[in-house]
């Protein structure tokens, strides 16, 4: 008889970055709500954002949050740019943490992608009509005046003053986070947002240390990554997410962003997270196929490349894939989004699918002592035995498997 025990999946290992320890690798990726009241959280992030730390993921991120009020893409979308922000997510953050979960932010700013409906609405660009209904519309920042798409709102480029500023507004931002109780801070350096804008030639014409070379145009987000890190304990880690590869027509590669990723390592960024998409224009990139694990590959490449930590995401379903990309060294965490929309117990469901000793561990003694009776009651009848519901003191009643329901009654 072999006793030797066990050994268990690695996407339920726990995993320490610098004084932070989550429980497993699963990681909830970050989710624009478009439901926040001037920045601020309300009872919608609470149940969202609570139910996924319910279910045992290891790191739980916040929506992406602005920095500044005009980094925001609609009136709706989340920020922290205000004191008064703080108590609102602190609140969340605890519910999170007693639950086993570590609460995570992802802090960016949309640049010239602001002033806008949310996706229900198609992003429409806001209009003076909107006005009327106290949806104000206002001038995005960008590294250049070009618009997110053809015809849309012109931003304004920025100039030292409006750069000086923003990084202000990242320390200030990364301060408030510390006092909310995040553990984890990620930079939002993707999916065509302002910094993403500044990384690529598409979006970034501009002729100063800002823009040209690739030296260049990576300043602002390795500036960025130097404020927060400065500002964030040293014992918290620091996460970078960016697009590895851009959108269809786009230029910035997998080569680009290693580079970049090296350059994040030096200033104290721990993760790469993986994403891709954002920008297009007329180079020569194709669209990107959106299978299963379509964004691993990149992770790989970064991890093997820079020697960093990496967290793969896109389309990762299946839990025996997730193991799959850990096993083989491709990735560190693996991040879901729409997969825990669509199924918030996925990491119990995981648990089982791998065969953890004790998948109920995940989720919170009140309901792990509800689960494990439920088991108990699966193991004393088995499929197939020979099974009466009594229907009175006298009276039985066979049970059908086949049916999952007892036969009908002999007497009248």
């Amino acid at each position: 008889m072999n006793d030797t025990p066990r050994a268990a999946p690695l996407l339920f290992t726990p995993i320490k970055l610098r004084s932070v320890v989550a429980r497993n690798r699963i990681v909830c990726s970050p989710m624009c709500q478009y439901v926040s009241d001037d920045g601020a959280p309300g009872e919608w992030q609470l149940v969202n954002f609570g139910r996924f730390a319910m279910s045992g993921t290891g790191i739980v991120f916040g929506e992406e949050t602005a920095v500044e009020a005009r980094g925001r893409k609609t009136h709706h979308c989340a920020g922290l740019y205000k004191d008064s922000h703080i108590a609102d997510y602190a609140r969340i953050n605890d519910f999170i943490r007693s639950l086993g979960s570590v609460p995570a932010i992802q802090l960016g700013h949309c640049g010239r992608r602001a002033s806008a409906h949310g996706p229900l609405k198609e992003r429409a660009a806001l209009t003076e009509e909107d006005a009327q209904s106290g949806l104000k519309p206002w001038q995005g920042l960008a590294p250049s005046a070009l618009p997110a798409s053809p015809g849309g709102n012109v931003p304004r480029a920025m100039d030292m003053n409006d750069i000086k500023e923003h990084l202000a507004a990242w320390r200030e931002a990364t301060q408030r986070s510390i006092d909310a109780g995040y553990d984890i801070i990620e930079i939002h350096g993707a999916h065509g947002y302002l910094i993403h804008q500044f990384l690529s030639p598409v979006s970034n014409k501009r002729t100063d240390q800002y823009g040209g070379s690739l030296e260049n145009r990576m300043r602002l987000a390795l500036e960025i990554a130097e404020a927060v890190r400065e500002v964030l304990p040293n014992d918290k880690p620091l996460f970078f997410r960016t697009s590895a590869v851009e959108g269809p027509g786009g230029e910035w590669g997998i080569e680009d962003t290693i580079a970049l990723a090296r350059a994040l390592k030096e200033r104290g960024v721990d993760v790469i997270d993986c994403s891709s998409g954002g920008i297009s224009g007329d180079g020569p990139m194709p669209a990107i196929p959106r299978v299963p694990g379509y964004q691993v590959g990149y992770a790989r490449e970064v991890k093997q490349k820079a020697g960093m930590t990496t967290m793969a995401v896109g389309l990762i379903s299946e839990p025996r894939h997730a193991e799959a990309i850990l096993q083989e060294g491709q990735a560190d965490l693996i991040a879901l989004a729409r997969e825990l929309m669509d199924n918030p117990n996925w990491p119990l469901q995981a648990a089982r699918a791998l065969g953890c000793e004790d998948p109920f561990d995940l989720v919170h003694a009140r309901e792990a002592q509800r689960l494990r009776l439920r088991e108990q009651h699966r193991r004393e009848y088995a499929p197939g035995t020979e099974i009466k519901i009594p229907f009175g003191p006298t009276e039985e009643v066979p049970y059908s498997w086949s049916t999952l329901n007892t036969a009908t009654r002999g007497r009248p």
